[in-house]
């Protein structure tokens, strides 16, 4: 019987000179990317900065941590997803302009948690860094589900930093 690997002291990836990997998607909040640049600025790193299409699968994984990837349906071609990408690297060109921080983008397919962790693992990262999303406390199915930060956090050995992008007031009950 295999076990599977868990995190242990053996395998702490430093932080100096090694990069961090950003989960972000249309919409990402700015200041997630900018708390990526401030963590990886400190410690001398680079970010890869990857986008996981949910409409999309994974054909071939690469040695630089891109993905060959296709539409899940062959029988219904999407380009769109050459939009998201263009609109991906505007955002970021915009939001690393001027940081003295190298980046790279990852346009990445299928679930977010494999995907990041995949990249994660091929870049040697550090660490990963997403958005913590604000969950609908009034729907049990929402507030119950599974955040790509809960998904990586149990599912591979990097540290995962959750950068808040709204806060909830203590006194909201919960359901």
């Amino acid at each position: 019987m295999t076990t599977t690997p868990q995190p242990s002291v053996e395998r702490i990836v430093p932080l100096a000179g090694h990069p961090f990997v950003v989960g972000i998607e249309p919409g990402t909040t700015g200041l997630v990317v900018a708390t990526a640049l401030e963590w990886a600025r400190v410690s001398g790193s680079i970010l890869y900065f990857g986008y996981a299409d949910p409409s999309r699968v994974a054909v071939e994984e690469r040695a630089d941590g891109s993905v060959r990837h296709t539409e899940i349906d062959p029988d219904v071609p999407d380009d769109a997803w050459h939009d998201r990408d263009r609109q991906l690297h505007e955002f970021l060109d915009e939001l690393c302009a001027g940081s003295e921080v190298g980046w790279q983008f990852r346009y990445l397919a299928g679930r977010a948690d494999r995907a990041l962790t995949h990249l994660a693992r091929t870049v040697e990262a550090a660490a990963i860094v997403v958005g913590a999303k604000r969950r609908n406390r009034r729907d049990p199915r929402t507030f119950l589900g599974s955040s790509v930060g809960a998904q990586l956090s149990h599912h591979q050995h990097r540290p995962v930093l959750l950068v808040p992008v709204a806060v909830v007031d203590w006194k909201e009950p919960l359901l």
